[in-house]
């Protein structure tokens, strides 16, 4: 339980009334900025504008997946409020406030540090990405439907990166009956790869390893998928970039050989809010309470 908790849940999407479901439930008592045109009440929850809130007795403060842009400002789907996180504002709250966010920018970072409070990044935890993992593969499969004229079964699927999102990409899209190849670098992936009886490459060997692919997916957030490596793609083929934004994809150059290329961060935000929020919340709400009872052990 997190009875006598102050939590301040600043901005967000549909995600974040997952969030606040299961705090509120845990007995939290919250905070909301940005959630003004939110129809729904929440016991235990009171909706305020950002300069309403007193930080001196916020214990954690829950921002959106994104965190904030460059400049402070929060992402607010149901408010018209400008919301902007400031570093007074950490300033003022008790050194044991931790910030929540899904993922940072230098931005973020810096204000954090500046005030010493401590920041978590949920979407660089191993379990949150595993969980998510699940909606990402259902959501890159509806856009390989959407943007194909062709099945998934028996179609030439090239994966790159098998890290926690492209090990489930690669091995539903197999389970589908497509044949799968994954480029990876690490002797130990590439092994991964052979055990999971799908086709290995080194990435060294990408530009020969697309000529006759239909469908790739990249999950490598650096521009690995260059104009030189389009340039031997067929025609025909689609490019799914799951990485973080720009992605690693040269967008421009796709563009211009007539390859669609679509990217896709946040698929699953976007494709199962309800289950994404609830990963975040169940994940969440253990942190808070483990968080909790440390500060009652001291």
């Amino acid at each position: 339980m997190l009875t006598g908790m102050q939590i301040a849940v600043i901005g967000g999407d549909a995600r974040q009334l997952e969030i606040i479901r299961k705090l509120t439930e845990l007995d939290a008592k919250l905070s909301l900025v940005g959630f003004e045109q939110l129809d729904h009440a929440f016991t235990g929850a009171v909706k305020e504008k950002v300069d309403e809130v007193d930080f001196s007795h916020v214990d954690s403060i829950i921002l959106p997946v994104p965190g904030t842009n460059l400049e402070g400002h929060v992402e607010t789907i149901f408010s018209n409020e400008k919301v902007v996180l400031i570093e007074e504002m950490l300033m003022k709250t008790p050194a044991h406030c931790t910030i929540y966010s899904g993922i940072s920018n230098a931005y973020l970072t810096g204000i954090t540090k500046k005030a010493n409070r401590r920041l978590v990044q949920l979407f660089e935890r191993d379990d949150v990405a595993i969980y998510n993992s699940i909606p990402t593969v259902e959501g890159t499969i509806m856009m390989a439907i959407q943007h194909t004229d062709f099945t998934i079964h028996g179609s030439r699927v090239t994966v790159l990166g098998l890290g926690r999102v492209g090990m489930s990409v690669a091995r539903t899209f197999q389970a589908l009956g497509a044949k799968v190849k994954v480029g990876a670098r690490k002797s130990e992936h590439l092994a991964r790869i052979s055990e999971m009886a799908l086709v290995p490459f080194h990435l060294n060997n990408l530009e020969a390893e697309v000529k006759d692919v239909d469908i790739l997916i990249n999950t490598i957030p650096t521009v690995i998928v260059n104009a030189t490596v389009i340039s031997k793609m067929p025609a025909h083929t689609l490019i799914i970039d799951l990485a973080s934004k720009p992605g690693g994809t040269d967008f421009r150059y796709a563009e211009k050989r007539g390859i669609k290329a679509l990217l896709a961060p946040g698929l699953p935000g976007i494709v199962a809010p309800k289950t994404a929020g609830q990963i975040l919340a169940n994940v969440l709400s253990q942190l808070l309470e483990d968080d909790l009872l440390s500060r009652k052990g001291k």
